[in-house]
């Protein structure tokens, strides 16, 4: 497989905490990996850092070949690398549509001139940009299509409007999407709903997906390789029948194990002698 993405030795440090720390992590085209940990593990803003929000202290970040250290949001995005965001981040007052087109516009060529002067070529390409927009919602079923798509994105519901987030990375015409955590706060069945489209998105729409994701049922049902985080470095990675039974894991999660006392400490005890 071709290495689409790929971190070496990758840190990050706010105030002398470490909050990533000598991170090795790849992605080869086609897989979806998730990266889970408990909270504070580092997670998001490993994303962060990806997408040009962070910059490292140290390390590199290569995508397809290329270092994209120092590259800002939009020039990432430029490159094909698209993500949603925990918190969902939507033009509310745009209409559902309109969304998912501003969203092209890094790949837009008329520029200001074709638009000031609304040119044949920019008739053109603003066609294509609504088609590809409306190809993109349909993906998503009627949720987000038909008479929807004219309504302000500010009507939808919850996880619409995750949903709609996810088309607007979709739009970008990535080769990448981050996905930072998809399903939260939907209930079961949007879950089930949510998790069958994360894998077509790879299947039908060729995408590699990177995931950052708390339900171990979306977790388990769509990834090809689990990463696990914790304060800031990885403990293990592999299938996810394999990390999730990682001591390493577990511990991380749960909290230390209650340490076996010394059968000396157990006899001191039961006998009330002292030392």
């Amino acid at each position: 497989m071709t290495r689409l993405l790929e971190i070496e030795k990758l840190s990050v440090t706010f105030g002398g905490l470490h909050a990533l720390k000598d991170l090795d992590f790849h992605v080869d085209e086609g897989e979806i990996v998730s990266v889970i940990g408990p909270n504070g593990a580092g997670k998001t803003t490993f994303f962060n850092m990806i997408s040009g929000m962070v910059a490292p202290t140290s390390g590199d970040i290569r995508f397809e070949g290329n270092s994209i250290v120092g590259y800002d949001p939009n020039q990432v995005t430029a490159a094909g690398i698209a993500r949603t965001f925990q918190n969902v981040r939507l033009f509310a007052n745009m209409t559902i549509l309109e969304n998912v087109m501003v969203a092209q516009h890094c790949r837009t060529k008329t520029g200001a001139f074709g638009a000031l002067f609304n040119t044949a070529g920019f008739k053109r390409e603003e066609e294509e940009i609504r088609q590809h927009g409306i190809d993109v919602l349909g993906f998503f079923g009627t949720r987000l299509t038909g008479y929807r798509l004219e309504q302000p994105a500010s009507v939808l519901s919850y996880a619409n409007r995750r949903r709609l987030e996810i088309a607007r990375a979709m739009a970008t015409r990535p080769k990448l999407i981050l996905l930072d955590e998809p399903v939260a706060g939907m209930n079961p069945k949007e879950s089930a709903e949510l998790t069958g489209l994360i894998g077509k998105l790879r299947s039908e729409w060729g995408f590699t997906v990177v995931m950052i994701e708390h339900d171990m049922g979306v977790v388990r049902d769509v990834s090809d390789r689990v990463v696990v985080l914790d304060h800031g470095e990885p403990i293990a990675q592999g299938s996810y029948e394999e990390v999730s039974t990682d001591p390493q894991v577990i511990e991380a999660y749960l909290g230390r194990p209650v340490e076996k006392r010394k059968k000396s400490d157990v006899d001191t005890s039961e006998t009330g002698a002292t030392a």
